[in-house]
């Protein structure tokens, strides 16, 4: 029986995918920043529900060892946890800006790095990082965001080198728009009075996203996408989650800068 490690396992495409491969016979260490948050995993058959904060380096040592303890394995590693900052860069203190790069960028290199010796010792393993459509396109203030989702493309596409030839494979997921809690818990927005003039900006972001997020997929969308991602054989490295990211992706691929931005500008309304 196969193992996977999830972060951000709480709710959304965390606790969606834990059980999705719980219930496909799986173990699943389901892990987030509060297990006394009110989630029931742990009724679940082979799962076991351990705390860990990405940013907290001894919660992922602790969760890694109680996982192959309790499975004596860990075939799969999916980097789901993070959140998204939006809102003008002026307006966020340099603390919230570290916030989001240590949770969305180093959080996902040190849990890798745990797991890592674990996996090359075996000499095989799948790492799964969730990206988005965000980690190839941007939308108006949203630098921090994007420029965390970047930066896991890239990461990702050079592990993909350095950890093949060790038997461990590593995958992209690309969600487009998913009716989770990223505009409640995991959304951080800022924006003050004094910085009027990126107002129009803010509002036509407003209507940006209302258009974009009109028809959301469920999270379970993005789960059974992970799990064609954990059981791929071959040499695959990008998967896309949702029919708005395979449009807006490839409009993406196929458009020059101008002809693409120019239709983003057109969605907001015009600016």
């Amino acid at each position: 029986m196969k193992t996977i490690l999830i972060t951000g396992a709480s709710s959304g495409i965390g606790e969606a995918t834990a059980r999705h491969f719980q219930a496909n016979g799986w173990n699943v260490i389901a892990t987030m920043r509060d297990p006394l948050g009110g989630t029931d995993l742990d009724g679940l058959e082979n799962v076991l529900v351990a705390r860990l904060d990405v940013t907290d380096a001894a919660t992922i040592s602790a969760a890694v060892t109680a996982g192959t303890a309790r499975f004596g394995k860990i075939d799969v590693l999916l980097n789901n946890a993070g959140y998204g900052a939006y809102g003008a860069l002026e307006a966020f203190t340099m603390d919230r800006i570290r916030r989001q790069f240590d949770t969305n960028v180093i959080g996902l290199l040190e849990v890798t790095k745990a797991v890592l010796p674990h996996m090359r010792r075996n000499r095989s393993g799948t790492i799964i990082n969730i990206s988005s459509i965000g980690g190839q396109i941007t939308f108006p203030l949203g630098a921090l965001y994007h420029g965390t989702k970047f930066a896991v493309e890239g990461l990702s596409e050079a592990l993909h080198y350095e950890l093949e030839p060790l038997g461990i494979h590593v995958r992209i997921v690309e969600p487009g728009m998913i009716s989770t809690n990223f505009g409640g818990s995991s959304f951080d927005f800022a924006m003050n009075e004094s910085l009027s003039d990126y107002a129009p900006t803010a509002e036509a972001m407003g209507r940006l996203f209302g258009k974009l997020a009109s028809n959301p997929s469920p999270p379970e969308t993005v789960a059974e996408v992970i799990w064609d991602a954990a059981n791929e054989t071959g040499d695959r490295l990008r998967f896309r989650a949702g029919a708005d990211a395979d449009r807006l992706l490839d409009e993406r691929k196929n458009q020059d800068d101008a002809a693409f931005i120019g239709g983003i500008k057109t969605l907001m309304g015009g600016r």
